[in-house]
């Protein structure tokens, strides 16, 4: 059975190097591939308040057979109970949904800029962890420059930034700003969800070239790149074909044509999208 290789965050616990997405699992779809992807192997599970499966991927971590403080539980804030009081509100809400007695990374889902309350949820997640309830703390589709308020406002840097990542979207600077702060950087839709990715002829080409899948390249390039790629599948087979990428090397020829595309997003712009 593999596990990915974990790395050490800034506030000293750890992420494994991969991990498996939820979104849009219900709970009964997420109860089974939580405790399929467990057992196999995955020690890094992602939902959101917002994904309505927590208490399925709770029930999934729990069904696993592995031992709770194995598993890296990821939730997230919801843009609709963002400010202090409403974020501690809206964590116990995610906390009793998930059915644990802690949640082992919290993360704000988006920064809702025209809102402006990010930061007095942010207060209110450093209270949460220094409780206990909560082992690290960080963002989701945040930019530098929300990043910036947070660390200027209160002295605390995200332990995580969970951003759109993907070959046609490689958010390099992005990364470089975050990699120069000692914030790590989980990617969703890391195989482009809704695009053509899979089927990119530079992509095939390495596949062919290392007798592997178009997904296991793409998820590779995300490890070297230095993210934590979030693939979402149900299917036992994927499920361990995603993990199966420790073993690969790409070199910086292929890793440069996976990315040799115009950048474009598929998903939000964080300084304009709201979701709540």
């Amino acid at each position: 059975m593999a596990t990915a290789p974990v790395q050490t965050l800034n506030d000293g616990t750890v992420l494994p190097g991969l991990g498996l997405g939820t979104y849009p699992m219900d709970d009964a779809e997420a109860e089974r591939a939580v405790a399929q992807a467990v057992a196999a192997g995955y020690r890094l599970v992602d939902s959101a308040a917002n994904y309505r499966n927590e208490a399925g991927v709770g029930r999934g971590v729990l069904a696993s057979g592995v031992p709770r403080e194995e598993v890296v539980v990821t939730t997230k804030l919801p843009g609709r109970d963002h400010g202090y009081r409403e974020t501690l509100r809206s964590f116990d809400e995610s906390l009793k949904r998930l059915g644990l007695e802690y949640v082992d990374l919290y993360l704000i889902h988006w920064p809702l800029p025209r809102v402006g309350r990010y930061v007095d949820s942010w207060r209110a997640m450093i209270e949460l962890r220094e409780a206990g309830v909560v082992r690290s703390i960080g963002v989701s589709n945040f930019t530098a420059e929300h990043i910036d308020r947070l660390e200027r406002e209160t002295g605390v840097l995200p332990s995580v930034d969970q951003i759109e990542m993907h070959p046609l979207f490689p958010q390099a600077e992005l990364r470089e700003v975050l990699a120069a702060k000692g914030v790590a950087v989980q990617s969703w839709s890391p195989l482009g969800r809704g695009s053509d990715v899979l089927g990119d002829p530079a992509v095939k080409k390495v596949a062919l070239a290392h007798g592997r899948t178009a997904a296991q390249v793409v998820l590779r390039w995300h490890v070297q790149s230095g993210a934590v790629p979030l693939p979402k599948s149900a299917d036992p087979r994927r499920q361990r074909e995603n993990l199966d990428v420790f073993d690969l090397h790409l070199d910086a020829q292929e890793m440069a044509s996976i990315a040799g595309h115009t950048p474009h997003r598929l998903g939000g712009d964080p300084r304009y999208h709201e979701e709540f």
